[in-house]
């Protein structure tokens, strides 16, 4: 099987996130049914999806070229002092913009301006609401749900390396707020095997019991079982751990957001890819047959409503047949839908899983005879990494994985080659290293290190300068203003949000291949940044759909 490795997409293709905005799911409610889509595009959206594919490069079918397009200069700092200036200067310019337009909560305590324009009521809060729960002179107490048992308990492993992240910062002094309080950051972690039922009482005791500031949650069926509750009590549900685009909905959830680039961002671009090679695709009978495996949940659901959305407006949807299966997350193998799917006769494959059904779809494509039949193989953005990818995990001399495409999320690799000369990896790898953990063997070490211990810390710190010191209302007030150079982001991709008007932190990514030699996703392309094109998502569990 051979592979174009030349890709070219650009700029313009801005206005796919403006497409992806619109999607949604399946109108019978899963993934899995071939129904047609909730979502709708207007035609200023497709028209700009068009002009995009119209405008890219590739290279024909076979061509086998190792051809990529020129990295961007270096701009990120290439030492830790350099990278805190920059931090500490990011930081004071959102403190000014936040008090420059006083946000903040009303002198009557009733509500909050959170940006120009928008404000949040808090007459409705839960009776003994306070602003200030979970804090005490000393200590910021954060609760955490995730999974640390179960078939996707390696993204457990986040709450390992953002505790050590955090013991850190407490080591170095904690953080003090502009009413001259320092305070120690106690991360209090429950395990709840990606199960939503376990999730709810899970919760329930830490923001009941242990009565935390801010409660940070894993998995998109958990945030979703958790995100009314916390929401309608105005407790803060800040980075959530899963990419579903419900997290951007700051008009009915104000108090919770995401931090990755949403699932169905990643299935339109998918969709643009698939058009651009539409020619080689049709090549054999004129028509384009897609797969793909999703989990039976939220999540799954959200990928497979992007794809069912992108193919409801594309141009080719008369010469595409789309074949989803569903598996459940607690199933210990994928071996019959993946067996079923190779039947097929599929030219594009995307996984939509999750866990250990990332590497399992791997081996069993390699096993069945897809690794070679089906031209393009994508893994989902949740899986970019040798934890799951690596010769360690697919087995032999990991020619399992060579060649599978990926939409990256715009997410560097520090457990590969590339990491090695990045400053910030190099620190990663050493608080790592100091706690006697292999960085080698899960690159969510490093998201829990690099991406949300990290992102957690700038919000803590800008909340904590505002006057009146960190509050839940200038936490929230930090997080939906927050504009800096994060260094978990390869150059070129933005972390911020604006308010009601931009309500997702990452909008970017680039496409990789898998260089087994390397192993390693090899980034095909520029970084395609679409920061503040997505619209809010207001989403509709009915139909599985951006309302």
């Amino acid at each position: 099987m051979t592979f174009d490795r030349r890709i070219r997409i650009g700029a313009a293709l801005a206005g796919v996130a403006l497409l992806a905005a619109a999607c949604g799911g399946d109108d019978g409610g899963g993934a899995g049914e071939d129904a047609s889509t909730a979502a709708t595009v207007d035609k200023g959206v497709q028209e700009g999806v068009q002009a995009a594919l119209g405008g890219s490069d590739t290279t024909a079918a076979g061509g086998g070229s190792t051809e990529t397009t020129a990295a961007p200069a270096t701009t990120h700092p290439t030492t830790l002092e350099a990278w805190q200036a920059l931090w500490e200067e990011e930081r004071a310019a959102v403190v000014s913009k936040i008090k420059d337009g006083k946000y903040g909560i009303a002198a009557d305590g009733k509500s909050a301006l959170i940006s120009d324009g928008y404000t949040v009521d808090l007459s409705g809060c839960a009776a003994g609401w306070s602003d200030t729960e979970g804090l005490t002179d000393t200590e910021i107490k954060i609760g955490h749900t995730t999974a640390q048992s179960g078939t996707l308990a390696i993204y457990g492993q986040i709450a390992t390396a953002m505790g050590l992240y955090l013991a850190d910062i407490n080591k170095a002094g904690g953080i003090t707020d502009s009413e001259g309080k320092t305070r120690t950051i106690n991360l209090i972690v429950k395990d709840d095997g990606y199960d939503p039922a376990r999730t709810i009482p899970l919760v329930d005791e830490l923001i009941d019991a242990e009565k935390v500031f801010t409660m940070i949650t894993l998995g998109s069926p958990n945030t979703m079982k958790t995100y009314d509750k916390l929401n309608q009590r105005c407790i803060p549900q800040p980075l959530s751990m899963s990419g579903h685009p419900a997290w951007g909905d700051p008009i009915n959830h104000p108090w919770t957001t995401g931090l990755q680039l949403a699932y169905n961002t990643e299935s339109v671009l998918i969709g643009a890819f698939i058009e651009e090679r539409a020619e080689e695709l049709k090549a054999d009978d004129g028509k384009i047959i897609i797969t793909s495996l999703a989990l039976n949940n939220d999540a799954g659901k959200a990928f497979d409503g992007g794809v069912r959305a992108w193919l409801a407006q594309s141009p080719m949807k008369a010469d595409i047949e789309y074949i989803n299966e569903v598996i459940e997350p607690a199933s210990p193998t994928v071996t019959d839908p993946m067996t079923t799917l190779a039947s097929k006769n599929a030219d594009v494959f995307i996984s939509q899983l999750g866990g250990a059904a990332c590497t399992q779809a791997v081996v069993e494509a390699a096993q069945n005879g897809m690794h070679e039949s089906v031209k393009y193989l994508f893994q989902s953005s949740v899986c970019k990494s040798n934890g799951f990818m690596g010769k360690d995990k697919v087995g032999g001399d990991g020619s399992a994985s060579e060649g599978w495409w990926i939409v990256g999320g715009g997410i560097k690799s520090f457990d590969t080659a590339a990491g090695d000369n990045d400053v910030w990896a190099q620190f990663a790898r050493k608080q790592l290293e100091a706690a006697g953990i292999d960085w080698k063997t899960n690159a969510q070490h490093f998201s829990g290190n690099a991406m949300w211990g990290w992102t957690l810390e700038q919000a803590l710190r800008i909340a904590s300068e505002l006057d009146g010191g960190l509050t839940r209302v200038n936490f929230m007030v930090a997080l939906r203003n927050m504009d800096m150079t994060a260094p978990w982001l390869l150059e070129g991709a933005k972390l911020n949000m604006s308010g009601d008007k931009d309500a997702y932190f990452v909008e970017a990514s680039e496409f990789g291949q898998y260089d087994a030699a390397k192993q390693s996703f090899v980034q095909q392309g520029d970084i395609i940044d679409l920061s503040g094109k997505s619209s809010n998502c207001a989403w509709d569990q009915s139909t599985a759909a951006c309302g």
